[in-house]
């Protein structure tokens, strides 16, 4: 079957539903999840739909009145989106934790946390993703220690039990580095909302346009946790129980044995002008370039205009035009290891779901002196 919205055509209906739906002009809602874990498309959202699941085989039932509304449970990790449908149907599930994840570059001068208590998806929690990070180094929101995430994701007040959607406010940016974090310590129920804050707005759905106390204050426990730990003070009870996956972390160490090596293709979510090093680092005492034998895919090349991720066969496409072959083991990178972790979304829906990102990324590498660099011509 192929991954497309042309899917939809191979659903038979009866003649008789198809004359109900036809004269009543109702609005429809498809949810399509394969058994293979391809994508899921949905319509808009409607309070009288018919809903059709394919897994093993196609069923089809018409349901009435109410939106449906599915546990996590019966969602699969290896779907790494949702879409805003389907948290607006699911928003009040108690098995649900949703967290703002923005972040913005140091240039955009946006602050994440003002703009979270402007307005957020209802329920939400706010993730600082430079606050919930290894203390012990210059480089900037680095993979904190498993304790530390601990830590910090249990004074959130999330629990191992607990499904995780993750948005942030450009659409697919930050969110994709949180899904990245927890998929790290071995929580794999965690999914990024396609199109985050944008596409729910834009789909008229409400948000909260000040953070309640309790919300703020989760924000700021986890920040103390953080903390206490790298400080070895005690800190209060842990509900999240982490278990590390070394497999989706790289160092620089492993980044330069890959030169020699060449086992993993290396991918770079910089811009191409950057990567080719024509354009300067934003951070001051970062050699421009690239890490020899990487290849440029812009994270940008992973969405629509609309900022939510391809179809499988348009993701697929972008990295066949860069030679990458789906069939051999890949890394990402990009700057400071936000942005590889979208190059690293669009390669979980393919189906690659071992793809590890550079912690450092270019901040680590470039401003490394005794590492080699490659230049392009402009």
């Amino acid at each position: 079957m192929s991954d497309g919205v042309g899917d939809i055509n191979k659903v038979s209906l009866s003649s008789q539903v198809f004359h109900f739906l036809t004269f009543h002009k109702a609005p429809i809602h498809f949810f399509f999840i394969s058994s293979y874990q391809k994508k899921t498309f949905y319509s808009q959202a409607a309070p009288t739909y018919f809903s059709y699941k394919l897994v093993a085989s196609l069923t089809c039932r018409m349901a009435s009145s109410r939106v449906a509304t599915f546990s996590t449970q019966s969602l699969s990790s290896n779907e790494p989106v949702v879409s805003v449908d389907w948290l607006h149907a699911n928003l009040k599930l108690p098995d649900i934790k949703v967290l703002d994840a923005s972040w913005y570059m140091p240039n955009e001068q946006r602050n994440p946390l003002q703009e979270y208590q402007v307005a957020h998806i209802p329920g939400a929690l706010f993730f600082d993703v430079d606050g919930i990070s290894d203390r012990t180094t210059n480089l900037p929101h680095m993979l904190p220690s498993e304790e530390a995430f601990a830590a910090a994701v249990s004074a959130l007040g999330i629990e191992n039990k607990d499904g995780v959607v993750v948005y942030d406010g450009k659409g697919i940016f930050s969110a994709a580095r949180v899904w990245w974090m927890f998929r790290v310590f071995g929580h794999d129920r965690v999914w990024v909302l396609d199109g985050g804050l944008p596409r729910w707005r834009a789909s008229g759905y409400d948000v909260e346009s000040s953070a309640s106390g309790d919300a703020i204050l989760k924000a700021s426990a986890a920040s103390e946790a953080i903390e206490k730990v790298y400080q070895r003070q005690a800190v209060a009870p842990i509900t999240f129980q982490t278990k590390f996956q070394p497999h989706l972390v790289w160092t620089l160490d492993q980044v330069w044995k890959n030169i020699e090596e060449t086992t993993y293709q290396h991918i770079d979510a910089r811009s191409k002008a950057r990567f080719d090093g024509v354009a300067p680092e934003p951070r001051k005492g970062i050699r421009s370039g690239h890490v020899p034998g990487s290849k440029c895919i812009p994270f940008s090349q992973m969405l629509d205009g609309s900022q939510t991720l391809l179809s499988n066969e348009e993701l697929k496409k972008k990295f066949d035009q860069e030679g990458i072959s789906l069939d051999k083991p890949i890394v990402t990178s990009c700057g400071t290891g936000v942005t590889a972790c979208i190059l690293a979304l669009g390669l979980h829906q393919l189906g690659k779901t071992d793809v590890p990102v550079y912690d450092g990324s270019w901040t680590e590498w470039g401003g490394h002196p005794d590492v080699p660099v490659s230049t392009s011509e402009a």
